[in-house]
């Protein structure tokens, strides 16, 4: 049982929920950029929530079923069709033999999440189906004419819907500081939490760039390179932040003045979008 691919879109990738557990080797751990979304098409096609399924950057994937099979579309909205007929997303499509999906570009947010019953099944790398971006580790970015094969139905498909939780236009995120906050001056924290930040369109899986205003250092010097997690915020030379993002590097040598705990939504954020930090509330 498979899908082909008849347009791959700018870039689609199979995700899964990554591979923890290799940073001594310099492996990061890679895996969907919004994992809410990834866990809710899995949840309503009846797969364990670490299935892989699709990723797909803006509009233009298409795929034709080689048999029939039940997908679900979560992570952006817009426009989603079945043999040219509109279809809504965040909720289970039936595909018969020969039906064609295929998804337009988002109307909101940036990120299509497409999941199959029983899930995408390429050969693991590491023990995981995620491709690494910065890495080129795990099964290849899609290709026209390439056959996804599809593993045996896990469970009961979801009669449920899943609503849209991006916002258009601004992001909201809550940030724990630290633990470098203290190379900052305490003007630059309130900078941090209280001004307007736009995505640079330069910004990718490996990390989120931001322009706005200098974040200025309360100590000079050179920091040691030093394990850092996704969502970190390190801030360049320049003073402006990036949150890193599922494909980061395992160590970095910019100071990190904090951590975004939930990095979902800056999966959907569009170059051009706000993101506002919050103090992050336990």
């Amino acid at each position: 049982m498979s899908l082909r691919v008849l347009e791959p879109g700018p870039l689609t990738l199979v995700q899964d929920q990554g591979r923890p557990g290799w940073a001594d080797l310099g492996v990061g751990p890679s895996g969907a950029f919004d994992l809410r979304a990834l866990r809710a098409a899995n949840h309503l096609v009846g797969n364990p929530e670490d299935c892989a399924a699709l990723e797909a950057l803006g509009g233009g994937l298409a795929l034709v079923a080689t048999a029939p099979h039940v997908v679900a579309v979560a992570g952006a909205a817009g426009q989603v069709s079945v043999d040219g007929r509109p279809v809504g997303s965040g909720r289970v499509l039936s595909l018969r033999r020969g039906d064609v999906l295929r998804l337009g570009a988002p109307a909101v947010g940036m990120r299509w999440t497409v999941a199959v019953a029983g899930g995408f099944r390429p050969e693991p790398v590491l023990g995981s189906r995620s491709f690494d971006t910065m890495a080129a580790l795990g099964p290849a970015p899609l290709s026209r004419g390439d056959e996804l094969v599809v593993g045996r139905p896990h469970g009961p498909v979801s009669l449920e819907t899943v609503p849209a939780y991006i916002a258009a236009g601004e992001v909201g995120v809550g940030v724990v500081l630290g633990p470098r906050d203290d190379w900052f001056t305490a003007q630059a924290i309130s900078t941090l939490l209280s001004c307007p930040w736009r995505v640079d369109p330069v910004s990718d899986r490996i990390g989120v760039r931001l322009e706005g205003p200098s974040l200025d250092r309360a100590r000079t010097g050179e920091l040691e390179s030093e394990p850092v997690v996704r969502g970190s915020i390190q801030v360049t030379s320049s003073g402006r932040p990036v949150v890193l993002g599922p494909d980061h590097p395992v160590t970095g040598g910019y100071p990190v003045i904090g951590v975004v705990v939930d990095t979902d939504a800056l999966a959907q954020a569009r170059p051009g979008d706000v993101v506002r930090f919050r103090r992050h509330r336990a």
